[in-house]
């Protein structure tokens, strides 16, 4: 995985990368992951600090299973869940107890018990006595009958997207018969171009156009996987249609080397906004990321990826994920004088920002001006092209490097 988290006030550094594993979980990142805590007493561990059931990264959960979030000390300031990539982005309504410790589904609400087949993000902010925001996000899936496969994909149903957006599907199952799920699932755009599939692997199948989707573009994803063999015995379950629209086109060149990211919106120079990329021992990425998650604030825990207790921020703001691995774009508090000067962070690309997060700050600009599937591309930096399936990086391929993945052709 690759790891982005700061250690002693410095900004985050790589893990080992892992590629498509952590995009099949939306809540396994190199900066967020876990949440400790630092409540009256002795430091909580992540998991102690907020407590969310089911655990972060189940698998199988039982339909109807309990769904709680809890804190022992502080309160919860806010918690969010949703049941993410099915044919709806649809919010799971619960609320927050009186005294502020726990939350729980509302028990009239259909949408509380837990389904079959779908996958759930848990994201909960609690706040000390002394007002320090802690945030943590978890994500888990619920069991798939044995003779059954689904696709779990981006991006959501009814988004607007930038115009890298890539849709990419991660399955529950390894698939044999990769034509003919290919053949199953049909994108198509208004106005009309070339949309040609990719597998990564046995579990993922990404689609893309030839160059970047032209802004206003309407996207829509037919997926006939009901009764499709996979493999001997194994079925699809799922029949829908789903869509998103292309918002305006931006892209941020950061140039690893002058310390600068260069923001262009349809054509346009918005602003030029010093960074600090990765250092001589943990570089950068180079090459094109889309931006898949958005998070105002998040923790970034090393204990999650392995770095025991090297670092651990309870609420960097303004984070914008970029690869899979955990390389986030985000705001800075931490650091001193090295943005625009200097490449201190461990991977990550940081901008200027407070404690807190602010929208006056570089960070909070950039955020707030961001959508999913927005590209951020890393020029001169010295370490290799992020991998194609780190994220969503087809963007690094050719298009016939591209096209001789699919497997229709």
């Amino acid at each position: 995985m690759r790891h982005t988290a700061p250690k002693a006030g410095r900004p985050p550094r790589r893990a080992l990368r892992t590629g498509l594993a952590a995009l099949l979980l939306l809540s396994l990142t190199g900066c967020s992951g876990g949440i400790g805590s630092w409540f009256d007493g002795a430091p909580l561990t992540p998991e102690e600090a907020i407590r969310i059931v089911p655990e972060d990264r189940a698998r199988d959960v039982k339909a109807g299973s309990p769904l709680e979030v809890t804190v022992p000390e502080g309160r919860l300031e806010r918690v969010k869940v949703l049941r993410v990539e099915d044919s709806e982005r649809q919010e799971v309504r619960g609320r927050i107890s009186a005294d502020g410790t726990s939350w729980q589904p509302d028990a009239g609400d259909a949408s509380a018990r837990l389904v079959l087949a779908a996958k759930y993000t848990v994201h909960a902010v609690a706040v000390d006595e002394d007002g320090k925001r802690q945030a943590r996000t978890t994500s888990f899936t619920t069991f798939v009958p044995e003779e059954r496969f689904i696709g779990y994909f981006k991006p959501e149903n009814r988004s607007t997207v930038g115009t890298g957006m890539i849709v990419s599907f991660s399955f529950n199952r390894p698939i044999r018969d990769r034509a003919a799920v290919e053949r199953a699932i049909r994108v198509t755009s208004q106005p009309a171009v070339p949309v040609v599939g990719h597998w990564f692997g046995k579990e993922r199948l990404d689609f893309r156009p030839r160059t970047y989707w032209k802004p206003g573009t309407r996207v829509t994803t037919d997926i006939r996987l009901r009764d499709v063999q996979a493999a001997p015995g194994v079925y699809g379950i799922q029949n829908k249609t789903v869509g998103f629209t292309v918002g305006r086109h931006q892209t941020s060149l950061v140039d690893a080397d002058e310390h600068t990211m260069t923001v262009t919106r349809d054509g346009e120079v918005l602003s030029e906004v010093p960074i600090s990329a990765g250092d001589a021992k943990n570089p950068t990425y180079n090459g094109k990321m889309v931006v898949t998650e958005m998070q105002d604030v998040t923790r970034m825990n090393g204990r999650t990826v392995g770095f025991g207790g090297e670092y651990d921020i309870a609420d960097v703001p303004h984070a914008i994920r970029l690869t899979s691995s955990g390389t986030f774009l985000h705001g800075n508090y931490w650091a001193r004088g090295v943005f625009g000067s200097s490449n201190t962070s461990h991977g990550c690309i940081g901008l200027r920002d407070v404690k807190g997060g602010s929208q006056s700050t570089p960070a909070g600009w950039f955020f707030d001006r961001t959508l999913i599937g927005d590209v951020v591309e890393v020029v001169n930096s010295t370490d290799r092209n992020v991998a194609p399936d780190n994220g969503l990086g087809g963007w690094n391929m050719g298009w016939d490097q591209w096209t001789a993945g699919s497997a229709l052709r």
